[in-house]
């Protein structure tokens, strides 16, 4: 049964009993905790701290207070069915100076979640890197610095050890774009640096990061988990007819600077002479490309909107609507003449377009590159201004985001794609990076207050969806 087939409000289509149906979340943003265990200080809790750089003033030092309420949060996740839960490590909870012996309480903290979750029959999705880059390492140069990558294979190896008899998938990284261009191209993001060459230079180091991580990971781990790296991806549009060259450059910047090092062990020659008059790529060294092509599971795939692009011709103001934060810095090194033009309504609350068929063509297009690499979406999902209204938030835009998104995927599948799951960001609402408290994404929401769960009516349709492998309706909507 359909309704609307193309607006993608299906609902009746079936998963596959091996599509995996879970949520995600990372450390800075719900664990709290900064001080305890012996753990160091992240960029991020630098970062935060430093006025101006987060709405509010607002911080991670509490956050959701998951590292206190971690059984509480486990039951919760059991009673909405998830089948997966994708968490990130905290590394200065591990290593606080990025390097040295790792700290008993932070292994313990992760062992306590692993087992919990199994215990549950909920599959451990592990990330090892969501951000929060140890404040020692950046003060030595942070992922602009080779050593970074040397030190993260070593922290690899000390999780690979800890938690390799348990863990089922392990994913190096986490948006490495926006670790790369967010701190240090456009400052947006901690640690805010405005430095065009660093940010290339931390793209590689990034990609040799996950290189050598993921060979430490196959050493260490006992057990026969999957591998994999998660990337944010820009579906990238034209504006207008002669726009492709512009589209080029920002699918090579965004998209190919990543997938073709790692998958194809090079980089793109559209991306070394759209950044020649940033940096002549001289800090890849011998062999690096061999280290950072590893054989992978599947590639874990995030995505929210699109991007739409033309070559800006020089006259008048150039818009820069890329849906991130405009700090002064560019996150796009080397590709001064391109526009990004607003996209078309509607909106979240991000003021990130809806487009359930960037999905879907983004899907399709990574099978067309990538036939042999089974996906995974590993975050997709929306911020909207939620109201509580006697004891329940009725969500409607976000069930019908995420439900228009699942349609998206299940098209993608009978389109041949190899698409193995789908886990809804986020499940806790959580500390929005620099938003701070401002922007909710989670289908539970958080009482910052009281720090009390309270599912929404996404967490209810999700898990029905989990429940019975099928598309639901959704009560009402207003698009």
């Amino acid at each position: 049964m359909t309704t609307r087939p193309h607006d993608y409000r299906d609902i009746g289509l079936e998963f596959p009993s091996k599509f995996l149906l879970g949520a995600a979340t990372a450390s800075y943003q719900v664990e709290g905790g900064v001080d305890e265990g012996g753990r160091g200080p992240s960029i991020w809790d630098t970062f935060s701290k430093t006025p101006g750089k987060v709405w509010n003033g607002d911080t991670g030092d509490v956050a959701v207070d998951h590292y206190h309420r971690l059984d509480e949060d486990l039951e919760l996740m059991k009673e909405l069915g998830l089948e997966a839960y994708r968490f990130s490590i905290a590394w200065p909870r591990i290593q606080p100076q990025g390097s040295g012996a790792p700290l008993t309480e932070g292994i313990s903290f992760y062992d306590r979640l692993v087992d919990g979750l199994l215990g549950r029959g909920i599959q451990p999705i592990a990330t090892l890197y969501h951000w929060d880059l140890p404040q020692a390492l950046e003060d030595a140069g942070g992922w602009p610095a080779r050593e970074t990558a040397y030190r993260f294979a070593d922290y690899a190896e000390i999780m690979g050890r800890a938690l390799g008899d348990r863990v089922a998938v392990w994913s190096t990284l986490n948006e490495p774009w926006c670790s790369a261009y967010l701190g240090y191209g456009s400052g947006a993001h901690a640690p805010g640096r405005t430095e065009p060459a660093a940010a290339l230079q931390a793209v590689h180091h990034l990609n040799l990061a996950h290189g050598l991580g993921t060979q430490r990971l196959r050493e260490t781990v006992s057990n026969d988990p999957q591998f994999s790296v998660t990337l944010n991806f820009h579906v990238v549009r034209p504006a207008e007819e002669g726009a492709q060259t512009a589209v080029a450059a920002i699918d090579a910047l965004a998209n190919r600077a990543f997938t073709y090092p790692m998958l194809r062990g090079e980089y793109p020659q559209d991306l070394l002479d759209t950044t020649a008059s940033v940096t002549d790529w001289s800090f890849v060294e011998d062999d690096d490309l061999v280290h950072i092509q590893q054989p992978l599971d599947f590639l874990g795939v995030n995505y929210y909107s699109t991007t739409t692009v033309r070559t800006w011709d020089g006259t008048g103001p150039k818009q820069q609507n890329d849906g991130h934060k405009d700090v002064g810095g560019s996150a796009w090194p080397g590709a001064d003449d391109v526009e990004f033009i607003q996209q078309p309504e509607p909106y979240t609350a991000m003021g990130w377009n809806i487009a359930p068929d960037g999905l879907e063509d983004l899907l399709v297009s990574l099978h067309e590159q990538f036939p042999e690499l089974p996906l995974m979406i590993t975050e997709n999902g929306a911020a909207f201004d939620d109201v509580v209204e006697s004891g329940s938030v009725h969500d409607i835009d976000r069930t019908d985001y995420i439900r228009r998104h699942l349609v998206a995927a299940h098209r993608a599948i009978s389109r041949g794609v190899d698409l193995r799951g789908y886990l809804v960001w986020s499940l806790f609402d959580n500390f929005e990076w620099g938003y701070g408290y401002s922007k909710r994404f989670g289908i539970v929401r958080v009482n910052y207050e009281s720090l009390e769960r309270l599912p929404k009516d996404s967490a209810h349709w999700f898990a029905e969806l989990i429940r019975t492998r099928s598309i639901p309706e959704v009560p009402s909507t207003q698009r």
